[in-house]
């Protein structure tokens, strides 16, 4: 049974070097080389990340040479943006419920100090 677009995407994203790898292909274009020089982990290693960042429409890869440059897809990631949009409203509204929550335990710990102040007199 294939796997849905974002299901891909997901799953691609759960590891951290992947996202670290998406993180440097953000900044440009780069050869397996390049995006395994900061991992501690071989060339085949890093190359079997790409593969599932590939095949999650994350990244491309191209041909020059001897050179396999790998290039950011954004597309996958605005899908994960929309879909978290989704959600937006049931966040927005606990935030709004913790506001009135915190004003009132301010406005009452205010009052306590207050009438502390005035007992002491």
């Amino acid at each position: 049974m294939p796997a849905d677009a974002l299901s891909l995407t997901f799953a691609a994203l759960a590891d951290p070097t992947r996202r670290a790898i998406l993180k440097r292909l953000a900044a440009g274009t780069a050869n397996v080389k390049e995006l395994s020089r900061p991992f501690d982990m071989s060339g085949p290693a890093v190359c079997k990340h790409l593969r599932v960042l590939e095949r999650a429409g994350l990244i491309r890869r191209g041909r020059e040479a001897q050179s396999r440059p790998c290039q950011l897809e954004p597309a996958p990631l605005k899908q994960v943006v929309a879909w978290a949009e989704g959600y937006r409203a049931f966040w927005d509204a606990g935030f709004d419920r913790l506001d009135v929550y915190l004003q009132k335990a301010h406005a009452q710990r205010r009052k306590e100090v207050r009438d502390a102040r005035r007992r002491k007199r």
